[in-house]
């Protein structure tokens, strides 16, 4: 849920937390969250935390997780469940562009679902490899650009219209691995599936679960 703003989206935050989170997770989201953070060890820095649905699904190799989450109420939601979990979680504020974190602090980084809403794809993306160490794993589980030509028309079409003021300043057509790619992160496992499945056609609904690694 990262984004520039230090205000965030208070009312965008607060239907996240109470209704939109819990029904995507209802839908099979933490079954993904799950697959998103299997094997994961060392340090890690999750970029846009929301309010902590990834804390319960850490493993217990992970030593310790910097949560960074600009949005004050998501931000207080995710501390009170970090007291909920057995791995190591502080949550702190901060912007997906520029991260509160050393060169090369991390063994990891995660984002998760917050990709969409960020203001600067490129310079989120280029912040999250700066803090990783050589070798070091992003992973991402994003919604993205739809697989066919008609798709994406639509997709452009709610972006430049009332979709990123509905939805906290998500963006549903991004083309997310592409962008991983340009920022120098070089692309491993890669699953594009929908999600929620549910038969219709939703602008949010082709995701992608990936893993890159900073060279």
């Amino acid at each position: 849920m990262a984004r520039r703003s230090k205000g965030g989206h208070p009312v965008f935050a607060r239907l996240y937390a109470r209704v939109a989170g819990p029904a995507l997770e209802r839908a099979g989201g933490d079954k993904h969250r799950r697959r998103l953070l299997a094997g994961l060890s060392g340090t890690v820095i999750e970029v846009g935390a929301g309010n902590g649905l990834n804390f319960p699904h850490y493993p217990p190799q992970v030593s310790r997780v910097v949560a960074v989450e600009p949005e004050p109420r998501l931000r207080a939601l995710a501390a009170v469940a970090a007291h909920r979990v057995a791995v190591p979680v502080t949550v702190t504020g901060g912007l997906a562009e520029a991260l509160p974190a050393p060169d090369g602090a991390f063994d990891a980084a995660v984002a998760c679902l917050v990709l969409c809403s960020v203001t600067d794809q490129r310079a989120a993306l280029t912040e999250m490899r700066r803090v990783l160490r050589a070798g070091g794993e992003l992973r991402f589980f994003e919604h993205v650009q739809a697989g066919t030509q008609g798709k994406r028309r639509v997709q452009r079409c709610v972006d430049a219209t009332f979709w990123p003021r509905l939805c906290g300043g998500c963006h549903t057509g991004r083309d997310t691995t592409a962008a991983v790619d340009a920022a120098g992160f070089v692309l491993n496992d890669l699953d594009r599936f929908r999600f929620p499945d549910s038969g219709l056609f939703l602008p949010a609904a082709d995701h992608v679960l990936g893993t890159a690694v900073r060279p």
